[in-house]
């Protein structure tokens, strides 16, 4: 980048308004803790040269008009590095962040610890590494923004640690500044744009474009989740929308099918269903949910990030149980409205090109949508499509497969994805629809088995109801690592198997025209599913 704009200025471009927080004051020996000759000079040229005290100004601003707090590094303060003082100030934002339930923005632009500070410098990156895991813990969303340069530290903790991470064009991002680089080292790989390939930040944004998508960000992840706050798509009250009922494939629960859904309200922010497959657990819920408090090490409220009027500080934290999440609508099926006939016929469906594809189904479920890219583990997978959207006044976390076999890169985003949504509040809509997971020996390499069982641990303990539709093609552990037990739905051009039709006709050793007739013998159409209670049937919504 050739323009490097100054704190207030980067502040300016995405605020609508800003106001400093106070600083803790800190008495400092001559010359620093190092007793760094000249080191008070340059702090007092830097000071002459910026108009600042030191290299971050953090405060209150509205985005788009929602309140957040901002971290805003100058550069042109001995190059926007960390010493105790900014360890100080940062450590103020984050606290402020936390009593006042607001997300926090660090708009990043340093080249790391100072040096005239040593070890002391170093070990602010520990200090503020605590104060975002604390504000993680308090449920409230972190979104970078990185400037040029973003490098070192400051990459490593205030960048690379937020729960999104967006970029300006051409900005110099890695941990390597470029004075500490191997002389033969790539420049391209130190990019906004190389960390964006790499799955490490999630997009690219222009400077005219940002605060835009800054806001949108941030009203997406601040907004409250629970449908208290809205209605859903279809017109009904919270009161009166009908639920799902979430009993799991196996589950003793015996108790016959509530056609209203009334008695099945998913009450808290628990995986659906009373138990997992072959479960023989039925211990009774707490109506009150008095015994299901979360307990945060910070004191919080049911206020939404980003609300102005903040309660008071609970030191116990039990006045303020999970609030309940609805669990997100079912989407309704775009595509083929009666059911297959044979098993291959379902295969056919599922198949065909001209079947609705998941862009159509997130393009007809949501007003708007942001997506999410990469697994922070140097990999993406354009199959796996994640994100946050809008719907009916809430916002719903999404994890789609795209009709492609699924990478290890793609479990590891979809993983992220709940986790994040499940730390928020916000509710999952996952879309089913692969072959199956990739099976090349670079997807072996790449961890294929690994990234596919925590996202089965992940789904099956996350405490945000996950909602799932097969769209498609349901090959196998590699779509339904992404099915939600109990809250799995089909519309009538999917399939389900244990195994691909042909490839089941393989391993029994099957001729090829016995194929067909396999595909029956799995039953693996939706109505079979239905009968076999392998996916639910919510009333006709998505089976005839």
């Amino acid at each position: 980048m050739t323009e490097r704009p100054s704190a207030r200025e980067i502040v300016a471009l995405v605020a609508d308004d800003f106001s400093e927080i106070p600083y803790p004051e800190r008495q400092s020996k001559p010359d620093g803790p190092l007793a760094w000759q000249g080191y008070d000079a340059s702090r007092a040229r830097a000071a002459e040269r910026t108009g600042e005290q030191e290299s971050v100004i953090c405060g209150t601003a509205r985005v788009e008009g929602t309140r957040a707090v901002l971290i805003a590094f100058e550069f042109g303060f001995l190059g926007g590095s960390l010493g105790e003082r900014t360890g100080d100030r940062l450590e103020a934002a984050y606290t402020y962040a936390r009593a006042h339930r607001l997300p926090v923005v660090p708009l990043v632009a340093t080249g790391g610890s100072r040096m005239q500070e040593g070890m002391l410098a170093l070990t602010q990156l520990q200090r503020v590494a605590r104060q975002s895991a604390l504000t993680r813990e308090a449920g409230l969303p972190q979104i970078a923004v990185l400037r040029d340069p973003t490098t070192g530290g400051g990459w490593a903790t205030l960048g690379a640690g937020a729960d999104v991470i967006l970029a300006l064009p051409g900005a110099q991002v890695g941990f390597a500044g470029s004075r500490v680089r191997p002389p033969d080292a790539d420049p391209s790989a130190y990019t906004a744009e190389a960390q964006v390939a790499a799955g490490a930040a999630d997009a690219v944004v222009r400077p005219e474009e940002l605060r835009r998508t800054l806001g949108r960000w941030l009203r997406l992840l601040s907004r409250p989740s629970d449908s208290a706050a809205a209605v859903t798509a279809d017109g009904h009250s919270p009161e009166t929308a009908p639920a799902p009922r979430h009993t799991a494939p196996g589950s003793t629960d015996s108790t016959p099918p509530d056609p209203t859904g009334e008695a099945h309200r998913t009450p808290r922010t628990e995986p659906a269903g009373p138990a997992a497959t072959g479960s023989t657990n039925t211990t009774p819920r707490d109506p009150t949910d008095t015994a299901h408090t979360t307990h945060r090490t910070e004191p919080s409220g049911p206020s939404a990030p980003g609300s102005t009027n903040p309660p008071s500080p609970d030191p116990t934290d039990t006045a303020h149980p999970t609030p309940r999440t609805e669990p997100a609508p079912v989407p309704t099926p775009l595509g083929a409205t009666d059911l297959p006939a044979t098993g291959w016929d379902a295969v056919r469906r599922a198949r065909s090109v001209g079947r609705p594809r998941a862009v159509a189904y997130l393009d007809a479920y949501f007003t708007h949508r942001a997506a999410i890219s990469g697994d922070r583990c140097g990999g993406t997978d354009p199959g796996m499509l994640c994100g946050f959207g809008e719907r009916g006044g809430r916002t719903i976390a999404y994890a789609a497969q795209t009709g492609a076999a699924t990478r290890p890169a793609g479990y590891r985003t979809a993983t992220r994805l709940i986790h994040l949504a499940d730390r928020l509040g916000i509710p999952v809509l996952t879309l089913v629809d692969t072959p199956g997971a990739a099976n090349d020996a670079e997807a072996e390499r790449q961890g294929a088995g690994a990234a596919i069982a925590d996202l089965f641990t992940t789904v099956a303990s996350a405490r945000t109801p996950i909602t799932t539709l097969l769209i498609g093609e349901g090959g196998s552990g590699g779509a339904l690592a992404l099915a939600a037990p109990g809250a799995t739905y089909a519309t009538p051009d999917s399939y389900f198997s244990v195994i691909a039709p042909e490839l089941a006709a393989a391993i029994l050793k099957r001729p090829q025209e016995e194929v067909e007739a396999t595909a029956d013998q799995l039953r693996i159409r939706p109505q079979d599913l239905v009968e076999l209670g392998v996916i639910a049937h919510p009333d006709g919504r998505t089976l005839p």
